[in-house]
């Protein structure tokens, strides 16, 4: 690469990132200061590149049931980069699971894609989470978030967001983009993952016992592109979940959720 190339290539990713550093102070103005809290693989608040659980520092806060006590500077489930993502923020009576299931399948129905199929939703005290598959891979393809008051679906943020080499924000144009300035690093969505779901497994089951000391990885690994999503479970009940990346084997605790409350697994 001659140094022409190379200074361009610096250049698209500087105004990248000054983009995304601008639009995310925009949205969540004044950073509040938050309660020092324990540290754990990445950064303060569990999440990605060393910040308060988000990308680039600025991101998701501690859910109710992660164990992990600190402030929430952005309110349950929210995120200033994106918004307040499936939160509890609302008020009257909380939608019922049937409602939340109707509405990930509308939305769903919108990426017009007949192979994609609800599989799981599940109930806790801030969002409704939900898990879409594709029906010829058996490959889990989207994790979606509904509101319990507004009925309000969107993309889960972290891995979903993150990860995901097919679906998620680093797919498409933008995953083409950093594979070209990264050397082939940036990850396609048909590439094999070295880790497999036993090891995990193992990952996942090792966080825990670090930062979440009485709580067991469950036996299943949900498979997506390009990582695993597991739940976690305290005395035989749902109490979170986590994702675990299929190459670094970095793990996601997801922060956002609350309390699990039930879940309802549907026919593909």
């Amino acid at each position: 690469m001659n140094k022409k190339v190379k200074l361009i290539t610096v250049s698209i990713t500087v105004v990248l990132l000054a983009i995304l550093l601008v639009s995310t102070v925009l949205a969540e103005g004044p950073t509040p200061t938050p309660t020092p809290v324990p540290q754990t693989p990445f950064g303060r608040w569990g999440g990605m590149m060393g910040g308060r659980g988000g990308m680039m520092g600025r991101g998701y806060g501690l859910g109710p049931s992660t164990g992990i006590t600190g402030t929430i500077p952005y309110g349950p489930g929210g995120c200033p980069m994106y918004g307040g993502w499936g939160g509890s923020t609302g008020t009257g009576t909380p939608i019922s699971i049937e409602q939340a299931i109707t509405a990930a399948r509308q939305y769903v129905a919108t990426y017009g894609n007949p192979d994609l199929t609800l599989t799981e939703v599940m109930e806790f005290t801030d969002n409704f989470y939900a898990e879409v598959e594709e029906k010829s891979t058996g490959v889990h393809a989207l994790e979606l978030l509904i509101n319990r008051y507004t009925v309000a679906v969107s993309p889960e943020p972290g891995p979903n967001m993150m990860w995901n080499t097919k679906y998620g924000r680093m797919g498409g144009w933008m995953g083409g983009m950093l594979r070209g300035m990264m050397g082939g690093w940036w990850r396609r969505p048909g590439d094999s993952m070295t880790v497999t779901p036993e090891q995990a497994e193992q990952q996942a089951q090792q966080w825990l016992d670090t930062y979440l000391p009485g709580t067991i990885v469950a036996e299943e690994a949900d498979t997506f592109y390009v990582y695993y999503t597991i739940h976690v479970l305290k005395n035989g009940q749902v109490y979170g979940m986590l994702s675990v990346n299929g190459y670094s084997g970095q793990v996601w605790y997801h922060t956002w959720h609350g309390d699990f409350i039930g879940m309802r697994e549907l026919e593909s």
